[in-house]
């Protein structure tokens, strides 16, 4: 996939060196600590590099700062604006206050509370917050419509060489603290900053580690891009992985990718939030879905053994209302969560031989039934949360057997999407 004709598109080592050594005293330099559950279960070396255990849970800091930091007195007259789901909001707000600067950060209106109460937190008074819209290209379509009216400086998250030569200061810290090769760094993206500074200097220096890109299924827009070789945007995404949902990834940050991508993996959402909770369980780790989006993605990698494996967990922001949403999408991908459609005839016991037919270790996690008068039987919306995934069939069986009329709809997106 990589492009190896011309690295004149690449942010150079020197620009990057320059961003490192102004965020010296100001980012967290994060661990990059071996996981020893995700070496064991993959037979190779894990490294997990901790940006969510950064001063505002995300690597956005980096750019943000630096970008802020590199303006003018003349250019920072009427301060600075941003757009965005909330990392880079919470990156411009922190480094408006300790800078000093006036900034006003637009953010979608489904961004989480959480994210949205930081930003307030680390911008003070220097920070104005207005919610817009439903995604981060409403928000930005609007921030750049008030950038011309007042003047004040537009921080772009990713399509900015400074933000991205910010952004690019994980990469060296990695390089600085591991003692060895590098074979695969796994990079979530959503508008290509990340990627597009790591990108830039592993191939300055550490040209032979496989640069592995990271999308969610309900947003992959770099995929489609490199797919057509062109710039696609999306017509519509899930804003669930909010740190990287976006419709269409930057000219720049696009010209990047195609030369230092070695390989593209998109993600369903399940799964994403089957490792979040495997992550918090198993290590104690707190992450939002574009941070857990990397440990997801090593299934997708078959030739890990014995290999030298870094994950950037780019962010820790998630709220913890979300939980029942995480929960109940990882049941969903895993298979062990049915919704369906039940007739039951409506007479007594219907609802009892209904229940016989359940196994041991069936639950039912949702049930909708309203009785229909003049009618031989009542529709009930059923949800049925198995312990394991193999117990399908064996369900499907029992409720065959026994004449329940039932209609499964985990299949069906229109249905269950108004029903579910």
């Amino acid at each position: 996939m990589t492009n190896t004709t011309t690295g004149k598109t690449l942010i150079p080592l020197t620009d990057i060196l320059k961003a490192r050594k102004v965020l010296k005293e100001v980012v967290i330099n994060t661990p990059l600590a071996l996981n020893e559950r995700l070496s064991r279960q993959y037979n190779c070396n894990v490294f997990l590099k901790r940006e969510d255990m950064q001063v505002v849970r995300s690597f956005k800091i980096r750019g943000a700062y630096y970008k802020i930091a590199s303006l003018g007195k003349d250019q920072l007259q009427h301060g600075v604006i941003c757009a965005s789901a909330g990392n880079h909001a919470q990156g411009v707000a922190f480094s408006c206050h300790a800078l000093e600067v006036p900034g006003v950060i637009f953010m979608p209106t489904t961004t989480p509370r959480q994210k949205v109460a930081k930003v307030r937190h680390f911008g003070g008074d220097h920070v104005k917050v207005v919610l817009v819209g439903d995604t981060y290209d409403d928000a930005q379509h609007a921030a750049y419509e008030e950038s011309k009216k007042s003047g004040a400086v537009f921080v772009h998250p990713f399509e900015d060489e400074e933000v991205i030569a910010g952004q690019a200061t994980v990469a060296a810290e990695i390089i600085d603290e591991f003692k060895g090769e590098i074979d695969y760094i796994l990079v979530a993206v959503g508008g290509g900053g990340l990627i597009s500074g790591i990108g830039s200097y592993f191939r300055s220096v550490s040209p032979r580690t496989k640069i592995i890109a990271i999308e969610a299924a309900g947003a992959p827009a770099l995929a489609e891009s490199l797919k057509a070789q062109k710039r696609i945007r999306l017509e519509n995404i899930d804003p669930f992985a909010d740190g990287i949902a976006v419709r269409e990834v930057g000219e720049k940050t696009f010209a990047i990718a195609q030369e230092v991508v070695d390989k593209m993996i998109v993600i369903p959402e399940g799964k994403i939030c089957s490792t979040i909770l495997s992550l918090y369980n198993e290590d104690a780790i707190v992450v939002e879905p574009a941070g857990a989006i990397g440990v997801a993605a090593l299934d997708e990698i078959k030739d890990l053994e014995g290999k030298n494996v870094v994950v950037i967990m780019c962010g820790g922001n998630n709220d913890i209302m979300r939980t029942p949403e995480i929960k109940e999408r990882s049941l969903l991908w895993e298979g062990r969560k049915h919704f369906f459609i039940i007739r039951f005839p409506q007479r007594s016991g219907a609802l009892k031989e209904f229940l016989n037919v359940l196994g041991p270790n069936d639950d039912i996690a949702h049930f909708e039934y309203t009785k229909k008068t003049n009618r031989s039987t009542g529709p009930a919306l059923v949800g049925v949360e198995l312990k394991r995934k193999e117990d399908y069939k064996a369900l499907l069986q029992r409720m065959d057997e026994a004449g329940i009329n039932y209609m499964p709809i985990n299949n069906d997106p229109m249905l269950f999407e108004m029903l579910v």
